[in-house]
């Protein structure tokens, strides 16, 4: 089996390529230097996960572009990284998660949606925690290794195809996770403007829960 890794070089994809190739399956991982050629660089491949560079400020044009490219070059199937409640119209890059999930659907290739929670990579838990939103709103937090390996499932295992699952590895709180971690954690003013002030505005009011069942059954372990 043959999987390009469209954004493989991102630290999802990395994780994407590493779990694929603990697999046994041999990956192809595209970045900025290949867009051009999208199509000839991912022929050949029997199916293809699919990471937007963060914010990416036209997501739908940029799913577009590449569905393109997978359907020219005979690749039949996709997996497609959005993220945890995708309409969540308070989120600009959530939304742009939403319209490109729908070009997935409609792209006429077999297709899986995964939906992972905010990663618990993003929190640094070696010093003092400073986020932009409440301590204890909750979240489901998903462990970047573990989203690599529920891709590599998805994409080797048959039964996937038409799926949408969101992902997350385990649920709490900032201040939780701050505490377990033996670390200070304080809310700061939320002074960052764009996407990504208003994804803070967002989990200040109401977090980001997601469940972990899905990914326990995904990577096979009881609850």
């Amino acid at each position: 089996m043959r999987v390009a890794v469209v954004g493989g070089r991102g630290k999802t994809g990395r994780a994407v390529v590493a779990a694929l190739t603990a697999r046994g399956v041999e990956t192809v991982a595209t970045g900025r230097a290949e867009w051009d050629r999208l199509a000839e660089v991912v022929a050949g491949c029997d199916a293809a996960y699919v990471v937007a560079p963060n914010l990416h400020p036209d997501e739908p044009a940029y799913a577009a572009t590449v569905l393109d490219g997978l359907v020219e070059a005979g690749v039949g199937r996709v997996v497609y990284h959005s993220v945890a409640s995708p309409y969540a119209p308070q989120m600009p890059h959530h939304l742009g998660k939403a319209m490109s999930e729908d070009l997935v659907r409609r792209s006429g290739l077999a297709w899986t949606l995964l939906q992972p929670g905010a990663y618990l990579q993003n929190l640094d838990l070696g010093a003092e925690l400073q986020v932009p939103y409440d301590l204890d709103a909750t979240f489901g937090f998903a462990d970047l290794a573990e989203v690599g390996e529920a891709a590599a499932v998805v994409l080797t295992e048959p039964g996937h195809e038409g799926a949408t699952y969101e992902l997350a590895t385990r649920v709490a709180t900032v201040r939780e996770l701050a505490a377990e971690a033996g670390v200070h954690a304080v809310q700061v003013p939320n002074t960052t403007g764009g996407a990504l002030g208003a994804m803070f505005d967002h989990y200040d009011r109401h977090g980001l829960p997601v469940g972990t069942r899905v990914l326990d059954m995904l990577l096979g372990r009881n609850p």
